[in-house]
């Protein structure tokens, strides 16, 4: 389906405004979100953190009253007395602590209630501070040690209880209590209570304003509310879930649903008295400005769409209307119409493209006709040059002169009985032969050994002496293609440069093959003199040139003929520059020259046309298809 420029363009500027309006909603929304949360997360935590602190700071004057009992001599000596004690002991106590440390405390703290001492051998004063003063039996005295005892700590710590000794019509109370110690023993042997009515420690948290449908409350260790800004919930457990989930939240915000709708709290737990101070926020309230948030954003998200479509179809015209001019003075062009394109009024890339346009229809009018007359001029040369080729190519590759000449050299040495002369001409007649009578770069690893093993006929010849090569082919690999003439000029060089001093007992050329992954490699290998890290560095650096190497001595050049580098370029030049010759060498250790080919080369080298190269015997003379190598000499 063709879809015209315009429409693409368009969609194209849809896409990126929808994508960037999206982002950028999202990310605004995101960031406010957090923020606003973060916000009404710390405005929680400052409400609750100042109720903990004045809770704490009223409930730490009420502790130095009761430590001013605790450290009071004749309250240590009364806990102590026995409980056969003398009425009139007992009156005397009462006066003396009620004079010396209760009258300052209602001084202080007018809003105590009721201050008690109590032993647990039955001894009790009891101080009111107004109203009438209930009196109490042993049988009260004695229960209410029960009870502190299950209620209290033991090992002296301040406990906040809402309990009162004043019966049940009295005003609810919060009584602050502790374990003391007598004088005569480091037992605990009796409590001191403070009782303080509720109502006055509530005024503290009166003054907290929430908003709507926001509260605090206050919740002790038993999950009881101790304080509520709905006095009808002053009294009640809260539920087992909102307790659990408190707990686990620790001093962090979180949201339940334990109270029928959906909320956010925060709580704090008071260091005196254990209580949790907790505020509750309906989550309504908090996602109110983000849903303001998010309608103010899809408001100007919509406005700056309908902006930036007209905008966006307004430059896709400014776009294609002169391109569409301009493909219809091509469509002209290509029927032959020379036409020119009328330029727009404004200039820009597009006013220049007609212009180029116009000066390139221009030009080619003029140039056609040269066109013409130089297509026949270039048909000739290249008939002229392919023929020049031809003639080159025949010259190459047509030395049957010399063919001739060694044949009747050989006929001439069997005459004469001269079998040295038979078989050097011989083995040169076949590397003649085999050099030239191809133009092909591709032979089997067959036609190179049989090649070297010629070579190695007139070596033994010129050394005057019978030198064997340990072939370590596998017959296997005898099939495989490698690049011709390359082999024999490494053996050659080894010759002429590892034994310069003349060939020695010890001396050995192993030539070896095998397969590495998708290569096929070669290797001539030699204990020669070896080569110097300098000289094999500057033997590598040749190589890396990759260049057919000049025929002027040069390093890496064999005498007379394929340099170390020609071999390997003409390998590169084959396979392609992932392959060709590596060398290792170290003074005196010998050198290692590998010819690394692809294994695949036969498939390609089918696949590009080439022809048979020469086959000569597969297996030379001294080979057979039974061992894993051969000696050759």
């Amino acid at each position: 389906m063709k879809i015209r420029l315009r429409v693409k363009l368009l969609a194209s500027f849809l896409v990126v405004i929808l994508l960037s309006l999206s982002a950028l909603g999202v990310a605004f929304y995101t960031i406010s979100a957090r923020q606003l949360e973060r916000s009404t997360e710390n405005q929680m935590t400052q409400i609750i953190n100042n109720a903990v602190h004045h809770t704490n700071l009223y409930l730490s004057s009420y502790q130095r009253s009761m430590v001013a009992l605790l450290s009071n001599l004749s309250v240590k000596k009364y806990i102590d007395l026995p409980s056969d004690r003398e009425e009139y002991e007992n009156y005397r106590y009462m006066t003396d602590i009620r004079d010396s440390i209760v009258e300052p405390v209602w001084i202080r703290n007018p809003e105590i209630s009721a201050l008690y001492i109590i032993g647990y051998n039955g001894n009790a004063l009891y101080y009111f501070n107004s109203g009438t003063e209930p009196s109490f039996s042993p049988k009260d005295t004695a229960e209410q040690i029960e009870y502190f005892k299950s209620h209290t700590d033991g090992s002296g710590r301040l406990t906040i209880i809402n309990h009162t000794i004043q019966g049940k019509n009295a005003a609810p109370m919060l009584t602050l209590i502790r374990r003391i110690r007598g004088l005569s023993s480091p037992d605990m042997k009796g409590f001191v209570g403070i009782e303080v009515k509720s109502e006055e420690l509530s005024t503290l948290w009166k003054g907290i304003d929430l908003g709507e449908d926001s509260y605090f409350f206050i919740v002790d260790d038993q999950g009881q509310i101790q304080y509520h800004t709905d006095p009808s919930k002053v009294g009640k457990q809260i539920s087992h879930k909102l307790a659990n989930e408190m707990a686990d939240a620790g001093t962090s915000m979180f949201r339940s649903s334990a109270e029928g709708s959906k909320r956010a709290y925060i709580s704090r737990k008071a260091d005196y008295s254990g209580w949790n101070l907790v505020v509750s926020i309906p989550n309504s309230q908090l996602v109110k400005p983000l849903e303001t948030t998010r309608m103010l954003i899809f408001i100007v998200a919509a406005l700056t769409f309908l902006c930036a479509l007209y905008l966006a179809n307004h430059f896709g015209a400014s776009i294609t209307n002169p391109i569409r001019s301009l493909m219809k003075g091509m469509s002209q062009t290509e029927k032959g119409n020379w036409e020119f394109i009328p330029l727009p009024k404004r200039h820009d890339e597009i006013t220049e493209l007609i212009v180029r346009y116009n000066t390139m229809v221009n030009r080619l009018s003029e140039l056609v006709d040269i066109v013409y007359q130089s297509e026949l001029k270039n048909k000739e040369m290249q008939a002229e040059r392919q023929k020049a080729e031809f003639q080159s190519l025949q010259l190459q590759i047509n030395p049957h002169f010399l063919y001739n000449t060694l044949e009747t050299v050989v006929c001439y040495a069997v005459i004469q009985d001269s079998d040295e002369i038979s078989e050097i001409v011989g083995a040169l007649s076949y590397m003649l032969h085999y050099s030239v009578r191809t133009n092909l770069e591709e032979i089997t690893v067959a036609n190179e050994l049989k090649h070297v093993m010629y070579f190695m006929v007139i070596i033994n010849h010129r050394i005057g002496r019978n030198f064997e090569i340990d072939m370590r082919v596998s017959p296997d690999l005898l099939l495989r293609k490698m690049v011709r003439l390359t082999l024999q000029p490494l053996v050659e060089n080894v010759f002429q440069h590892a034994f310069r001093y003349g060939v020695e007992d010890h001396h050995a050329i192993i030539i070896d093959a095998g397969e590495e992954g998708d290569g096929f490699w070669v290797s001539v290998e030699d204990n020669g003199c070896g080569m110097t890290p300098e000289r094999l560095a500057e033997l590598r650096a040749k190589l890396r040139e990759n260049r057919l190497a000049d025929d002027d001595g040069e390093a890496g050049q064999l005498k007379g003929g394929i340099g170390v580098a020609n071999v390997h370029r003409r390998i590169q030049l084959v396979f392609g520059e992932d392959y060709g010759l590596t060398v290792e060498s170290g003074l005196e250790q010998g050198t290692r020259m590998i010819m690394r080919m692809p294994r695949s080369a036969a498939k390609q080298l089918a696949g590009n046309g080439a022809e048979a190269s020469p086959q000569p015997e597969l297996l030379p003379p001294g080979f057979s298809g039974k061992n894993d190598s051969w000696q050759v000499g």
